[in-house]
């Protein structure tokens, strides 16, 4: 962890300790979904190129809605909101049996997070006896003398590189033990969400470019964006989701492959598996109707992000 990172979001800028520990924070999580993820080397390619700049507009994560043991949204909510973000919105996705909240930071540059969670009670039974054996072994929750470390970052760094670590675990690391393959198997066929997140856990299933950032003719529409990105040999989304002139638009590469473990006949063995996708949203100004002032959307609309949940399918 002692390892220096250097991400899209090092660049902003802020004298407050707790705000630059979640910038750094970020920055691991975009350095393995880089890694992961090799369109996203080709997309910085073609910003480079253009002499663009790329700003992440939002992170997502998925997890599981269970009451015993106590998981969702706030297994993750609870970290990022002793660092300062608060919930903005809330989503329903029936036909998914899905929830969301998104959260904003008071720092106007920092990335908004997108967390979803299955509400599992709605599945089968079969369904939620495949979760439910998987996650009884969920490890504890941060507790509140771990989350207070986090909020009091700017009285005090003395432990700053161990919580980093912990933080970047809490988020990399699966947290429960390995799924078996057929429940793997058997839970995509209901819920290719659910299969997911057993397999990944709380891993980002994707990072955002803001369109609007980039600042350049060339790359100035997430029509050119995406043409640009599937000229380089990106397999793209074939829809943007939000017509020309919508408040929100959105597209993103297709979902990359990854071998993930699982447990078969009593044995480790590696699979492969949907991961993660990066996406491209343009939020353009629209005049307000209350106030009468041009202003930038910064939620999100429930039609588009069902469609791009889609993107994780096993094909």
């Amino acid at each position: 962890m002692a390892v220096a990172i250097h991400g899209p979001h090092a660049a902003i800028v802020t004298d407050s300790p707790r705000e630059r520990f979640t910038l750094d924070l970020f920055d691991h999580l975009w350095e393995r979904f880089r890694n992961r993820v090799s369109f996203v080397n080709t997309y910085e390619k073609i910003v480079h190129d253009h002499s663009a700049t790329f700003f992440n507009d939002h992170i997502a994560f998925r997890t599981f809605a269970s009451q015993n043991p106590q998981t969702g949204i706030s297994s993750l909510s609870r970290l990022f909101e002793a660092l300062g973000y608060r919930a903005a919105d809330s989503y329903q996705f029936e036909d998914k049996h899905l929830s969301a909240l998104y959260f904003q930071h008071p720092h106007p540059k920092f990335p908004k997070l997108f967390i979803s969670e299955l509400r599992a009670c709605e599945l089968s039974l079969p369904a939620i006896d495949i979760i439910h054996d998987t996650i009884k072994t969920h490890r504890p929750n941060p507790d509140e003398r771990f989350l207070a470390r986090l909020a009091h970052l700017d009285q005090s760094t003395a432990d700053r590189e161990e919580l980093l670590r912990q933080s970047v675990a809490l988020i990399h690391e699966l947290p429960w033990e390995l799924p078996r393959k057929k429940d793997v198997i058997d839970l995509n066929k209901e819920s290719q969400y659910g299969a997911w997140v057993l397999v990944h856990g709380y891993q980002v299933n994707h990072f955002t470019s803001l369109i609007n950032s980039h600042g350049v003719e060339g790359l100035n529409d997430i029509e050119k964006t995406a043409a640009a990105m599937a000229g380089a040999g990106v397999p793209m989304k074939k829809e943007i989701e939000g017509a020309p002139g919508s408040k929100l638009r959105q597209t993103a590469t297709e979902a990359v492959n990854i071998p993930v473990e699982v447990e078969d006949g009593g044995k480790t063995v590696s699979i492969p598996w949907t991961y993660a996708y990066f996406e491209l949203a343009q939020r353009d100004p629209f005049i307000d109707k209350d106030s009468g002032k041009l202003v930038r959307y910064e939620g999100f609309l429930g039609p588009q992000a069902t469609n791009l949940f889609d993107m994780t399918k096993v094909k």
